[in-house]
């Protein structure tokens, strides 16, 4: 990934908004400018979840999220929900990187059949079609036939399918260590530099 081109970080109404505000404090903390975008449902994950009551407008969430990850002005910048005179919204102008974390599983299955029924699902289309690097954090158990048909064929589009699934081989001594656990991994697909994980088979001294 071009160090200087954005990154999409989508919410979704997924739990574990815990992952998605971790990776975007990570992003910022690389000096990475992200883009994101959240869904309605996204907004009462992350109030309930994580305490963290994002407001509806676009330019108000900037400003409160801006504040949360210690961003520079103009480091990160919220598009809403259909603003689709976005950079997002466009092959010209949107980031060739995007995660979703969470992804609900009604976003997958929408990326899936190229809905693009909102922002989210339109930049997912874009970087899809524009062939870049799509990763989807899905956070959901048991899974259906259904759930597992569209992860079968976003994954045979070149979309990274990357469960909220931390290991314990790292003997995390909190939830913090487990959230960290994937994204870590996030950050490894997206050509991130991160040392929050130790490499299996590496001496961590």
């Amino acid at each position: 990934m071009n160090a200087r081109e954005p990154v999409t970080v989508a919410f979704t109404g997924a739990s574990g908004a815990q992952y998605g505000l971790r990776l975007l404090e990570c992003l910022i903390a690389a000096e990475r400018t992200v883009y994101v975008t959240l869904t309605r449902t996204a907004h009462i994950v992350l109030a309930s979840e994580a305490d963290c009551a994002v407001p509806a407008r676009a330019a108000d969430a900037t400003r409160f999220l801006a504040a949360r990850c210690r961003a520079q002005p103009g480091q990160l910048r919220v598009f809403g929900e259909e603003e689709w005179t976005s950079p997002l919204a466009s092959g010209s102008g949107a980031p060739r990187t995007m995660v979703v974390a969470p992804c609900s599983m009604a976003t997958l299955s929408a990326i899936a059949c190229g809905a693009s029924a909102n922002l989210t699902e339109r930049a997912a289309d874009v970087v899809l079609k524009e062939q870049g690097r799509l990763v989807l954090v899905p956070r959901e158990t048991p899974l259906s036939a259904i759930h597992l048909e569209n992860m079968l064929k976003l994954a045979r589009m070149g979309v990274v399918i990357l469960p909220a699934s931390p290991g314990f081989y790292h003997r995390p001594a909190g939830v913090a260590e487990v959230v960290d656990f994937v994204v870590a991994r996030i950050l490894d697909q997206i050509g991130v530099t991160q040392s929050m994980l130790p490499r299996w088979g590496c001496d961590p001294g």
